[in-house]
């Protein structure tokens, strides 16, 4: 039987409940070295901590994060708050000797960042930035994929990641749109996520030039600090401080060529998370709306009624994660990829040596967002600091 191991999670949110049902259900489901056992989850109201704390399956609720972290039977804490909280609970806890997952992005500014990976170094502890869209099968099949030379030299990564749910001007004021708390808009929330996938499956990026937009300026203050999607709003107006859209183009180490694109005004779009990605042998295209499937196109085949796209069902045991999951053909879903990257974790403790994306990892994509925001704001290219 595997040892236990304490869980402490600071957030009980959209990313609270997501990552709270990974934790319950990795040792279900894969021969991980630990077992965890969820310990206690954290927020403001206590009321609400403690209704999280019942519905996800946590031992008891707390409203002090430093008392979380100070809990000697908590050994991985695991940090589901808006990004101005990042730094602080992060440092604490590794000053505290815990090991460390945040959500990303890993912190509002590169600066932080830095402080974060000196304090996972010093510490020796185990750290993870929860980029969890590197543990979408598909999206690990095209990593192999790419290392065994299927699509040959890189010549073109473009993505978008697409969603709509505030462009009703009536929408209220939410964390999400303060940039005092949220550091950015769909900058630091969505093309984080695909910045991360760009430097996992094409490189290092070594230059960048963006343009931002905010469409509306002003917002309905929210009644309650409950909300999300849900959020109610009042009668007085408050300003938007991040913007609505973000694009930027990206020159990579290798020479290829990038396009990124996140916008929450894509009327239609509800999380459409998806690239394509060209080379010399072939070209890869991913969809998250659509995650079980991987299109291929092999231009190295010679018979030419054959050449073109074709959809690849990502659900084979032989395929990565899926040996854990449901027989040839069954898919699974968005949920699953909070499971597969605690798996990686449970492992990466256990081994003494981080799985990737770690804070180090993570600070290297706020370095490229930290530049493309500097380069909507002069209007110039600016390469991606040298870390």
């Amino acid at each position: 039987m595997a040892k236990e191991i304490g869980v402490g999670m600071i957030g009980y949110g959209f990313m609270g409940k997501a990552h709270s049902n990974g934790w319950r259900q990795v040792a279900r489901f894969f021969d991980v070295p630990y077992t965890p056992v969820l310990k206690t989850i954290c927020g403001r109201n206590k009321q609400a901590a403690a209704a999280a704390a019942k519905q996800f399956g946590w031992q008891k609720a707390q409203t002090d994060w430093k008392k979380v972290i100070k809990d000697p039977d908590i050994h991985i804490i695991d940090i589901c708050t808006p990004g101005n909280e990042h730094r602080p609970m992060a440092i604490a806890a590794l000053h505290a000797g815990k090991h460390v997952v945040c959500e990303k992005p890993l912190a509002n500014s590169l600066a932080e960042a830095r402080e974060m990976v000196a304090a996972a170094k010093k510490s020796g502890k185990r750290t993870l930035t929860a980029f969890n869209y590197r543990r979408v099968p598909a999206i690990a099949l095209a990593k192999k994929m790419i290392e065994e030379g299927k699509i040959g030299e890189i010549y073109h990564w473009r993505a978008v990641y697409l969603q709509d749910w505030i462009m009703d001007p009536n929408f209220p004021l939410v964390w999400r749109l303060r940039k005092e708390v949220a550091g950015s808009g769909p900058h630091g929330d969505l093309n984080a996520h695909i910045t991360d996938l760009a430097r996992h499956l094409v490189g290092e990026i070594s230059e960048v030039v963006g343009m931002k937009k905010t469409f509306i300026e002003e917002r309905p203050i929210q009644e309650a600090v409950s909300g999300g999607l849900g959020a109610k709003a009042g009668r007085r107006k408050g300003k938007v401080t991040v913007e609505d859209a973000f694009l930027f183009l990206a020159r990579f180490d290798n020479g290829a060529l990038g396009s990124f694109e996140a916008t929450r005004f894509a009327g239609g779009r509800k999380n459409y998370n998806s690239f394509e990605i060209n080379g010399s042998k072939g070209s890869i295209v991913f969809n998250l709306e659509r995650l079980n499937e991987l299109q291929y196109c092999d231009l190295t085949e010679k018979d030419g009624r054959l050449k073109g796209f074709r959809t690849i069902i990502c659900n084979e045991a032989s395929q990565p994660y899926n040996e854990a999951w449901w027989p040839s053909g069954h898919i699974i879903g968005w949920e699953h990829t909070f499971t597969h990257e605690f798996k990686d974790f449970l492992e990466a403790v256990r081994r003494g040596r981080d799985t990737q994306p770690n804070f180090e990892d993570g600070m290297k994509t706020q370095a490229v967002l930290e530049a493309a925001m500097a380069s909507a704001e002069k209007g110039t290219w600016v390469k991606v600091a040298s870390l």
